[in-house]
């Protein structure tokens, strides 16, 4: 009888060292733990076969399929047989499978009624979907379902076949043989969970889940099964989340209470509008926050345009009225600058300290960033040691060695997904008590999200757009279906700036050069043609549809002075038309302009597109936004395309958003580099186990903060959210 197998036995111990290096090198799995919460992506079900009708050009799929007919054709190009067979699903969807060579065996393996999983890359060839040289097994003899005979397919067996991530070296049913082999001897750990918690929710054992997922009994098995180990994962985040919250609350900070008489009240005197009800209820929290002696931790989340950026100088002058500094983290130079430009506008002889004409209380608004000349640096920086310049804005530049505060009391993180972990510890650790922050974003962030991923910050929403925002009109245009529609676009264009507006044009990638941050490869996997670039439309445009018109360049690969240059022109008037990248995502506010047309708008996000549209409209005049697209009419990219068009609700777009994107990377695997274990957790169609998941979490911590006397269950929560998605969990 072999050993029992247990989390941390090696795979090759068990599966041999051919499979174990193959399960290792293409899906990172190297013990029988990591094989076992390897869970499958789906069911198929025998008499429910897959839609092919729904399967993406270039997906990696594995699909349940009959053969209906095979053909036999001499190929062209060169010597030898091409092998055609066509599967369906039963629904009227169809593929082609091809083999290249002379394969008879093939063929006659092949039959039609012969029911099978077949796996590969869907491509398309004359309007039909193909799978070139899949990797396939066959399920049995008929076409009527029965019971695979083969030894090798023994997993597939069961009523629920499961059909796992799955590399195209080592295919679905290898991973499912590995899976049984694993199961046969596996010894699951002691169930983490405390009793309490799995009586009170109704919840299987560990072992159970574990044996269930992988082997379904029945579908009722199934649905308990994954319903625990969902839990396990919202659980194990709301656990660290609590404890990160509870943690904090003991850290101490200087109070930072509001002044009378002070920067904060002489601004609002000379504020040239009205605050909305949000801002002075959002203003409200923020100012009780800063005068505790705890340090606030708060995301200000606002659609675009929705005035976060006054509610966040406002936090900033309470601060300095209270003796303190406040420093403002940027993604970009060009937002960081712009910044600078609006917040001394807005303040006026209240952020002159030292100038002719300044307010007798005023103090100073500092820009640091990487591209300052060495004597303005030194002078800027100066003034920030000194505590001078009470406000200091900047970019990755502010967390150098040399960038010293006097006395640093509110880090403003503006468009915190910009930014890892690491950047903002750097600023924080610049205080000499941890300081309190404020987190911003214009990328709305549904309800579930905000529980999970930021469930240690108070959330605070600005919904409401100041008055004299204007509405946004979104189109998309088919460039391939309909190229009149795009001519059409151009002239639109034109006619908004004969009316005295300007526009953006935006396009993916910058163009010849090293590439950037802000720039796709050129090529996809599945051979499209290399997105448009900036430096290649630009000069088209001013020798075609837009002859005539002062068209500005902006793109991440210009130096600091050449793009504030370009920007100032175009805010100044000076422009028609700026051809940028996403470089003007965040931030960017030129009132005059009234029309962007996004070229090659598939490649874009949901959540980005919807930001740079509100670079539009930001002014008196409406605002238009075309998407241009060659996607297929009825494709997944162009119904993207269609929902960012139909609404300008910005949370429905995020729920759209997070229901496309892969969710372990809205729980921060990316960020660590690590693969998550946080697999089957829906953000979208989980958040009432989430909400319970965050009441156990809460109770729990209150009566055992260190889980001391749940040792399982902390190692269990460190084995799932490791230490730095910890860390990303609490900081968003």
């Amino acid at each position: 009888m072999s050993e029992p197998a247990t989390v941390d036995t090696p795979l090759k111990k068990l599966v041999g060292d051919k499979t174990a290096k193959a399960l290792a090198s293409h899906l990172d799995l190297h013990t029988a733990g990591d094989l076992v919460y390897h869970f499958p992506r789906r069911y198929d079900e025998r008499g429910e076969h897959t839609d092919i009708r729904a399967l993406d050009v270039g997906e990696q799929v594995t699909v349940l399929a009959q053969v209906q007919r095979t053909a036999v054709r001499p190929m062209r190009q060169r010597r030898g047989n091409l092998l055609e067979v066509t599967v369906g699903d039963g629904s009227g969807g169809v593929l082609t499978l091809t083999f290249f060579g002379n394969q008879a065996w093939r063929e006659r393996e092949l039959r039609p009624g012969r029911w099978g999983l077949f796996a590969g890359k869907v491509t398309e060839f004359r309007g039909k979907r193909q799978l070139n040289g899949p990797e396939y097994v066959l399920l049995g003899e008929g076409g009527d379902g029965e019971a695979a005979v083969s030894d090798d397919i023994e997993e597939f067996a069961g009523a629920l076949i499961p059909v796992y991530p799955a590399a195209a070296a080592v295919p679905t049913w290898v991973i499912a043989r590995c899976v049984r082999v694993v199961l046969d001897t596996f010894t699951p750990p002691n169930d983490p969970l405390p009793s309490a918690v799995r009586a009170g929710r109704k919840l299987v054992g560990l072992g159970a889940a574990l044996t269930e997922i992988h082997r379904p009994s029945s579908k009722e098995a199934l649905h308990q099964a994954r319903r625990r180990l969902k839990w396990d994962e919202a659980f194990a985040v709301q656990v660290t989340l609590v404890q990160r919250k509870h943690r904090a609350a003991d850290w101490p900070a200087r109070p930072r209470p509001a002044a009378p008489g002070g920067l904060l009240e002489a601004f609002d005197a000379r504020l040239p509008y009205e605050l909305t009800a949000g801002q002075r209820e959002v203003g409200v929290e923020i100012a009780a926050d800063l005068a505790t002696p705890h340090p606030m931790h708060r995301l200000l989340q606002g659609e675009v345009g929705s005035g976060k950026t006054v509610v966040a100088l406002r936090a900033m002058l309470q601060v300095v009225d209270a003796g303190g500094q406040a420093a403002l983290l940027a993604p970009t130079e060009v937002l960081a600058a712009q910044h600078h430009r609006g917040m001394l506008d807005l303040l006026g002889p209240l952020g002159r300290a030292g100038e002719l004409g300044s307010a007798e209380h005023a103090t100073r608004v500092e820009l640091v960033t990487g591209s300052l000349g060495a004597a303005a640096r030194r002078r800027a920086l100066g003034e920030v040691a000194s505590g001078a310049a009470g406000i200091v804005l900047g970019t990755h530049a502010l967390l150098y060695e040399g960038v010293d505060f006097a006395d640093l009391g509110l880090v403003v993180v503006d468009e915190q997904h910009r930014f890892g972990v690491e950047q903002r510890d750097a600023l924080r650790a610049k205080a000499d008590q941890p300081p309190h922050v404020l987190v911003m974003t214009a990328t709305p962030i549904p309800r579930t999200v905000a529980m999970t991923v930021y469930g240690d910050l108070e959330v605070s929403t600005l919904s409401q757009l100041p008055r004299g925002r204007s509405p946004i009109a979104s189109h998309v245009v088919p460039a391939a279906e309909k190229p009149a529609y795009l001519d059409r676009a151009w002239r639109r264009l034109r006619e908004e700036v004969t009316a005295g507006h300007q526009a953006y044009v935006v396009c993916p990638r910058i163009g010849d050069g090293p590439t950037s941050d802000e720039e796709p490869p050129p090529e996809d996997d599945n051979g499209r043609r290399p997105p448009v670039a900036v430096t290649e439309v630009a000069p088209l445009l001013a020798e075609g549809p837009l002859r005539g018109l002062r068209i500005g360049v902006l793109h991440g690969r210009l130096s600091a002075d050449e793009k504030d240059a370009v920007m100032r022109s175009f805010a100044a008037g000076d422009l028609d038309v700026l051809v940028a990248t996403t470089v003007i995502e965040v931030g960017v506010d030129v009132p005059n302009a009234t029309v962007m047309i996004v070229l090659d708008a598939d490649r874009f996000g949901v959540s980005q597109l919807h930001q740079l549209r509100g670079r539009v409209g930001r002014g008196a005049a409406a605002g238009l936004c075309l998407l241009v697209s060659e996607a297929a009419e009825g494709s997944s990219a162009r119904e993207r395309l269609d929902a960012v068009a139909s609404t300008s609700d910005g949370f429905k777009l995020a729920e759209l958003d997070l229901e496309q994107r892969r969710e372990g990377d809205v729980l921060g695997a990316t960020q660590s580099g690590r693969r998550s274990h946080l697999r089957l957790l829906s953000l979208r169609r989980d958040a009432d186990l989430i909400r319970d998941a965050r009441a156990e979490a809460i109770t729990l911590i209150e009566d055992d903060p260190e889980l001391t006397r749940n040792p399982a269950l902390a190692a269990s929560v460190a084995a799932l959210v490791d230490e730095d998605r910890a860390e990303y969990l609490e900081k968003g």
